[in-house]
C-alpha cells in the first residue's frame, strides 16, 4: 500500500511539474511581447499568436526559406526595420549574420511588431484587416495586394485560420469569413 501511494505521489509531483514547466514555456516573453506590442500599437495576444504558431517560442528556430528566431522574420525585413531606425551597426550584423542577429527575442519582437504594425497601417481602413494583416505577414505584402484578400496559397489560409483559433482560445475557430481568390 506504501508503495501505491508513493507512486501515486511522484506521479502527481511530475504531471504539477510538467504543467508549471509549460506554463513557464509559453509565457517567459509575455512581459517583453507586451511592451513592444504597446509601442505598435499592435494586439499582444495577436503577436503571442504568431510566436506560438510560428515556433512554440523557440527564439533558435530558423525557417526553411530563412527566417529567422520567435517571429520567423525574414533578413530583408530585419534590414528595413534597421534602415527605419537608422540602426546602421544592426544592418550590418544582419547582413553579416542575419540568423544571429535577429535571433535575439527582443529585437525579433521588435521587428515582427514593427512589420505587423506597417500592415495594419495599411490595410487599416478595410473591413477584413487583420485578416490581411495575417496574410501579408506570412506570404509578404506582394500576394496580398495582388488580389486584395487572401491569396489561394493553401499554406497562407491555413495559417490565417490557426491564428484566429489561438486568438479565440481553447482551439475554437473564430475566424471571420475570408476571401480567397486565384490570381493570374
Amino acid at each position: 500500500m506504501k508503495r501505491i501511494v508513493v507512486i501515486l505521489f511522484v506521479l502527481i509531483a511530475v504531471a504539477v511539474s510538467a504543467y508549471y514547466a509549460q506554463q513557464y514555456w509559453l509565457h517567459r516573453y509575455d512581459e517583453l511581447i507586451a511592451r513592444q506590442a504597446a509601442a505598435y500599437n499592435v494586439d499582444p495576444d495577436l503577436v503571442w499568436s504568431i510566436i506560438y504558431e510560428e515556433t512554440y517560442f523557440s527564439p533558435w528556430k530558423n525557417g526553411r526559406d530563412g527566417e529567422v528566431g520567435l517571429m520567423q522574420v525574414m533578413p530583408a525585413v530585419g534590414r528595413e526595420w534597421a534602415s527605419e531606425k537608422g540602426a546602421r551597426d544592426v544592418q550590418r550584423q544582419i547582413a553579416a549574420n542575419p540568423a544571429e542577429a535577429l535571433k535575439d527575442p527582443q529585437r525579433n519582437i521588435d521587428v515582427g511588431c514593427w512589420y505587423l504594425q506597417k500592415f495594419n497601417e495599411q490595410y487599416r481602413d478595410t473591413p477584413d484587416r487583420e485578416t490581411r494583416m495575417l496574410a501579408a505577414y506570412n506570404a509578404g505584402p506582394a500576394p496580398v495586394e495582388a488580389c486584395r484578400c487572401v491569396p489561394a496559397i493553401p499554406e497562407t489560409t491555413a495559417y490565417v485560420s490557426r491564428i484566429f483559433a489561438l486568438l479565440g482560445g481553447a482551439g475554437a475557430l473564430v475566424a471571420p469569413s475570408f476571401e480567397v481568390r486565384l490570381v493570374a
